[in-house]
C-alpha cells in the first residue's frame, strides 16, 4: 500500500501529541489526523516506522485496550513493557482500561 506522506506527517504528529502514560486507539489517531474511518492507514503507518523515528508507536492500541498482534514476534511483548515502563496498568485479561488510561484531546 502506497501512503502519501502528507498522511504519514499527519499520524506521526497525532501519535507524537499522546503524553507518557496514556493510550489513544487507531481509530482515534485516525480522527485526530483529519482522516476518519481509516485505523488500518494508523496501522500501516507505524508499523512502517524506523527505529530510530521517535514516534511512540507503543501508544496507539486497538479498540479493545488491547495491543494487537504484529509481524515480529517480540513487538507485543516490547510494547506492554514500554507502556508498563510509562505506568500504563493491564487488566487480568490483557487489556487497558481505557476510560483511565486513555488519551484524550
Amino acid at each position: 500500500m502506497s501512503v502519501n506522506l502528507n498522511y504519514l506527517d499527519r499520524i506521526h504528529a497525532a501519535v507524537m501529541s499522546i503524553p507518557p502514560g496514556r493510550v489513544a486507539t487507531y481509530g482515534q489517531v485516525a480522527e485526530e489526523a483529519g482522516l476518519p474511518r481509516r485505523a488500518r492507514l494508523v496501522g500501516t503507518a507505524l508499523k512502517n516506522l524506523t527505529a530510530d523515528s521517535g514516534v511512540p508507536w507503543h501508544r496507539v492500541v486497538n479498540a479493545r485496550g488491547e495491543i494487537s498482534d504484529r509481524p515480529r514476534p517480540d513487538a507485543v511483548t516490547e510494547q506492554r513493557l514500554l507502556l508498563e515502563d510509562e505506568g500504563v496498568v493491564f487488566r487480568g485479561n490483557g487489556r487497558i482500561d481505557l476510560s483511565v488510561f486513555g488519551w484524550q484531546v
